[in-house]
């Protein structure tokens, strides 16, 4: 009698507690998921805009593909999901914009290119002339092809004319983050990143910020993705933004607003 009585005690419960997990399943699935894909530079600043936005539209879930700006395009291109894309230069989101990938855009930040080197450097930089000094013997840059970061330090070397003589010094990274890596390891005596990333790191320090005249504007624009199958919820968020909540938190990142 008492074994029954078990059993069928445990049958309740675990009746009673079946719709909470269908209720949790259920709740999950009614989210919309956004799929942001965004230059890694941007990285610290959406992480925090995400618990925010999502706290506040909690029927919404973010979700954040990061790499080279270039290397997000070319996904765009070739058909991956996104709803919108916010990249580290003009070029990429031109190049959307002209293929009719995008709908509306604008630019919304600004940086700067710095030179870090090691937190422990010794090393006294107040022109990228001085890279070509035997100190130096890796500098780490983005890759150009596909990372703006390093599109805006092949324009400056380019500039100073020593680009051609720092071929066999380079270490090339897949993203700007990549780059500021090499240098916290010490793979690299010095790179070419984003004033942003650089201050994200206890690990370098700023030896040098170079001139916005050896090279292109470092803009960053923001476009809703024309095929996005959530144009609502993806306005939603392109506005939000550019609201004070959102630009509050990259000016801390250190970026600069349009």
């Amino acid at each position: 009698m008492l074994k029954k009585l078990a059993i069928a005690v445990m049958a309740v419960a675990v009746f009673a507690a079946t719709p909470l997990v269908t209720s949790g399943k259920a709740e999950a699935a009614s989210k919309t998921k956004i799929m942001v894909s965004a230059a890694a530079s941007l990285k610290d600043s959406l992480d925090k805009i995400e618990v925010q936005y999502e706290k506040a539209h909690p029927t919404i879930d973010l979700i954040f593909n990061y790499a080279a700006s270039g290397t997000l395009q070319k996904q765009i291109e070739q058909g991956a999901p996104a709803d919108i894309f916010f990249s580290a230069g003009d070029k990429q989101m031109k190049a959307l914009v002209d293929g009719g990938l995008i709908s509306t855009n604008k630019k919304l930040l600004k940086n700067q290119l710095v030179v870090v080197v090691p937190a422990n450097s010794t090393a006294k930089l107040n022109t990228i002339s001085l890279l070509t000094d035997p100190s130096f013997k890796k500098v780490a840059i983005g890759q150009p092809e596909s990372v703006p970061a390093g599109q805006y330090a092949q324009q400056s070397l380019t500039s100073k004319k020593i680009w051609d003589k720092l071929q066999g010094k380079l270490v090339f990274g897949k993203d700007v983050r990549a780059v500021l890596s090499y240098v916290e390891t010490g793979n690299a005596d010095a790179g070419f990143v984003y004033k942003t990333d650089a201050l994200t790191s206890k690990k370098v320090k700023i030896a040098l910020t170079v001139g916005s005249f050896v090279h292109k504007p470092i803009n960053y624009p923001i476009g809703i993705v024309k095929g996005t199958k959530h144009e609502a919820e993806a306005k939603a968020f392109y506005s939000y933004l550019q609201t004070n909540a959102a630009t509050s938190v990259f000016k801390s990142y250190g970026f600069l607003l349009y």
